[in-house]
């Protein structure tokens, strides 16, 4: 890692790991964060995770892999402009959904509120979970024993009580310091990453229009510059190209707003930007209205859409279904989960961490196994 900023995280700054392993011979610390996320079994699930659309729905539309996939491109990319750890950026964008239901935030919410009374679940907290826990292919430890620096970056968010119960990694969300740029760098470029392919996608689905985006002025200025130079274009390259400039309008001025900031803070290292009184890692403010305009277009348009809701609810049974069966048979008890656990809590915890990991097709295929006549019990 060469022409590293002082303030970005290196391996002479790095709180390590939970246990001690020997260094790696042929990558750095952070590379091999990045390839331990890469070749677990939840990485893999992601490939048949909802983003937006089922995948049963068709095979164009983002899962929750290529969304991780999308993401760290971006954030390599603003990482090495900036200077900041370009590995460790990457391997928290890889990581950051681990964690997630199937059926995406339609199920997150179905296995929140089965959770409700056991402390509710949210993914964020679940993706460092997977990672410090549930993940079992070493004989030395649980998880994948990745470092302090990478799984803060996958612990976006946390609330009081949470923090209070997860050790060093809380501190933060206590004392309300920032996290490292690369974490930072990690959480926009999630933001601006949905926020194109799920148009994207959306577009392709025929859900949304170019009607509809036309009352975004970046998106309405964007198509009149694309059409000037080049008049004769078709419908599917007028999308990608007008999505893509936006794209790079977006990074650019991330890029741009984030290097203005560091000029200003002028930090000497790591620990002032733990002590920034907020993330320096961030748009301009016109583009960061831009940014909440198309959010809102894709709540309304999008996400809110029948069809899409349709999908979400049906979604939703399957989650809750599966949870209430499980809970309540232990006839239905899988194998791979050992005993079933007499304390509701920690049966709540393992049925919960057993839907949780399930993709898409496994919960569908697993729901109409326990329910064959299609309704829930």
């Amino acid at each position: 890692m060469e022409n590293l900023a002082p303030y970005a995280v290196c391996e002479a700054n790095s709180r390590g790991r939970l246990h001690g392993e020997a260094a790696p011979r042929w990558r750095n610390q952070f590379q091999r964060d990045r390839d331990r996320i890469i070749h677990s079994s939840a990485f893999r699930r992601l490939e048949y995770k909802t983003q937006v659309f089922v995948n049963h729905e068709g095979d164009m539309f983002r899962t929750r892999l290529t969304h991780s996939l999308e993401v760290a491109q971006i954030a390599r990319s603003v990482a090495r402009a900036l200077h900041i750890n370009e590995d460790l950026t990457e391997a928290i964008a890889l990581a950051h959904d681990l964690g997630h239901t199937p059926f995406g935030h339609a199920g997150q919410h179905a296995l929140n509120a089965c959770l409700r009374e056991f402390g509710g679940f949210e993914h964020n907290l679940h993706s460092l979970r997977v990672v410090d826990l549930l993940e079992q292919r070493y004989p030395a430890f649980p998880g994948l024993n990745l470092l302090f620096e990478t799984r803060e970056g996958i612990l976006k968010h946390c609330s009081h009580q949470n923090a209070l119960q997860i050790g060093a990694l809380g501190q933060r969300f206590l004392s309300q310091r920032q996290p490292s740029l690369e974490a930072q760098l990690a959480n926009v470029a999630d933001e601006i990453a949905y926020n194109h392919h799920d148009i994207d996608d959306g577009l392709r689905a025929g859900l949304l229009s170019l009607e509809q985006l036309r009352e975004l002025t970046l998106f309405r200025a964007t198509e009149t510059d694309v059409r000037a130079r080049w008049p004769q274009i078709d419908a599917k390259r007028l999308r990608h190209t007008v999505l893509r400039e936006m794209l790079n309008h977006f990074v650019t001025d991330l890029i741009e707003q984030t290097r203005a900031r560091i000029r200003d803070l002028a930090p000497a290292d790591l620990a002032a930007i733990h002590a920034a009184s907020e993330p320096l890692v961030d748009l301009s403010p016109a583009l960061r209205s831009q940014h909440f305009s198309l959010k809102r277009l894709l709540r309304i348009e999008l996400y809110e859409h029948p069809q899409v809701q349709h999908m979400a609810q049906r979604s939703q049974e399957i989650v809750s279904d599966l949870f209430r069966r499980l809970m309540d048979d232990a006839a239905c008890w899988p194998d791979a989960l050992g005993e079933w656990p007499r304390d509701p809590t920690l049966r709540a915890r393992a049925v919960a961490d057993y839907v949780a990991g399930m993709t898409d097709r496994y919960a569908t295929s697993e729901h109409q196994r326990l329910h064959p006549s299609g309704v829930g019990s």
